[in-house]
């Protein structure tokens, strides 16, 4: 072997470590799921994506694209405008808890609590889980129920856990 294919083979071998030890995060595992295209969206829109790139860590309560159509028709539009980027902003970062929960440790939680914990969203509102049929049900602060489908969908910096309904603070 010369020198080139010896430099050549140890760039390689960099390469691949790099490559398999790069960061996915919260963000990075949304944008690779097709049914969250609308979400990605609004967060790129919201200017949420650099901030849900950080270290976190982040619990994510993810609403799905048919969650999203779930809202009356013009919600999305009128939401991703730039003058209501505040108004998406505030509905994103109410799905989003400050510390990584598995699925576990959320209905430990909910479970120690009596059946229902109130947590405190990045927004700054309050959402309220609870157990219904061995589901985590989400509460908003209007009424509205979602309920968690999917769970522990890991990245780096946080969990995400997949939801049917949007929620939406006061």
């Amino acid at each position: 072997m010369n020198i080139k294919s010896i430099a050549l083979t140890l760039f390689a071998a960099v390469s691949i470590v790099f490559s398999a030890s790069a960061q996915k995060t919260v963000v990075d595992v949304a944008v690779g799921s097709s049914d969250h295209t609308t979400l990605v969206a609004a967060l790129q829109a919201a200017d949420l994506v650099t901030t849900l790139q950080s270290a976190g860590p982040f619990t994510v309560f993810a609403p799905t694209n048919a969650a999203i159509d779930k809202l009356p028709q013009g919600t999305v539009e009128t939401l991703l405008k730039a003058e209501n980027k505040a108004t998406l902003a505030k509905i994103l970062t109410y799905h989003v808890v400050a510390g990584n929960f598995n699925a576990a440790a959320v209905v430990k939680a909910i479970t120690a609590a009596k059946g229902s914990l109130s947590l405190t969203t990045v927004s700054g509102g309050i959402l309220i889980a609870s157990l219904k049929d061995g589901k985590v049900i989400l509460t908003d602060e209007n009424g509205g129920v979602a309920t968690v489908i999917v769970t522990d969908l890991t990245a780096d910096n946080g969990v995400i856990h997949v939801i049917d309904t949007v929620v939406l603070p006061k």
